[in-house]
């Protein structure tokens, strides 16, 4: 049977928290960590420390819930190979963005041209309904006016990641709503992030712009930290089922949390304008899914059969790293399940997560073999 919650707590470890004053925001979004908003994502600094407390250098780490892909890019800058593997096609691009080495004077070249070339007057792509309904037609114009440069490229999932973040800020929303906007806002409004009154945006290209330049700079950063002799492999798929192909010394991951996000829906105008396949009903512990009684089992079974999966491709002994607010006490049976055993709960302070509208709250590194 699996240890008790109550029999493992131990204090906060207070390597594993920051205050805002310890860890402001520029380093909780360093280099390529934030070449697109992603909600709820655990901070790098976390899984730099996690690496360096279980893993030997030159070890290869695991996360079956890679999401944007903060394991890889840690792992890599800490000196391990890693692999990631997520079910929702955005993040799997955007990890790879992320991960893959690049010729710097060839992608900067691209991204500055691309957006020289820009003529939403010479496009011939006709606007698909949602984006009739989330831009302004100058907005829309000029994002596939970019859209339609984006395959002349060698590093043509560069640009669609930039195309994707700025379609994000481009949308008829408010500015403090830009995660899951409800309806178009098409009037005037009082923002309460400005503190004044705003009006829907209606050009793109101020956003594609900086936006192309910020990637640049980021992507130059990240190549000075990252390890020379490390790799990284994203596959895209459901963890449930997916082979492998090696063995690992570690998983370090986050899995979702039972009906609190979407996914796919945060990300919505990307696999709009980019045509992603959209496997949401493949997503584990959705919010559209609830947190029924039936909803939480079947979050339950899900988690079960990654951990399980993943567990198969593991070194003996080798340490299983979550990271979660495990408030309903679900995953000391969860691991128990899957075939591991819960050695410790490490609680940690978390004053945000990487966006600015997160309160403090108290989550746990589950440690298991």
């Amino acid at each position: 049977m699996a240890p008790t919650q109550d029999a493992l707590y131990a204090e906060i470890d207070l390597e594993l928290s920051w205050s805002e004053r310890d860890l402001p925001e520029r380093e909780r979004t360093k280099h390529v960590h934030r070449l697109h908003p992603y909600l709820g994502k655990f901070i790098p600094q976390l899984v730099e420390t996690l690496l360096d407390r279980y893993l030997v250098r030159g070890g290869h780490v695991l996360d079956p819930f890679a999401g944007s892909g903060t394991t890889l890019v840690q792992a890599l800058e800490s000196g391990f190979n890693a692999t990631g593997a997520d079910i929702a096609a955005f993040n799997c691009l955007l990890m790879r963005v992320k991960t893959q080495r690049y010729n710097l004077f060839v992608l900067e070249r691209e991204l500055r041209d691309t957006v020289a070339r820009l003529d939403p007057l010479k496009t011939k792509a006709r606007p698909s309904l949602y984006m009739r309904e989330w831009f302004a037609p100058q907005a829309a114009r000029e994002l596939l006016s970019f859209q339609e440069l984006v395959g002349d490229y060698q590093h043509h999932d560069v640009l669609r990641v930039v195309l994707a973040r700025a379609a994000r800020s481009a949308r008829r929303t408010t500015h403090f709503d830009l995660d899951f906007p409800r309806a178009p806002q098409l009037e005037p409004y009082w923002c309460h992030k400005h503190k004044r009154e705003c009006r829907p945006v209606e050009v793109a290209v101020p956003f594609l712009r900086r936006y192309a330049l910020d990637t640049i700079a980021r992507i130059k950063a990240f190549s000075k930290v990252r390890a020379k002799s490390c790799e990284a492999t994203v596959l895209h798929g459901d963890s449930r089922e997916l082979d492998y192909g090696c063995l690992f010394d570690e998983i370090v991951t986050s899995p979702p949390y039972p009906g609190l996000i979407d996914y796919h829906e945060q990300h919505r105008t990307a696999y709009e304008l980019l045509s992603l396949d959209d496997l949401r009903g493949l997503e584990l512990g959705a919010a559209a899914g609830g947190t029924s009684r039936g909803a939480i089992a079947a979050y339950c079974d899900g988690i079960v059969a990654v951990l399980a999966r993943a567990r198969e491709s593991l070194r003996p002994g080798a340490p299983v790293l979550i990271v979660v607010n495990d408030r309903r006490d679900l995953y000391p049976a969860i691991l128990d399940r899957a075939g591991l055993r819960l050695e410790a709960r490490l609680r940690r302070h978390v004053n945000r997560r990487t966006g600015r509208r997160a309160g403090e709250f108290f989550e746990d590194v589950l440690v298991a073999r």
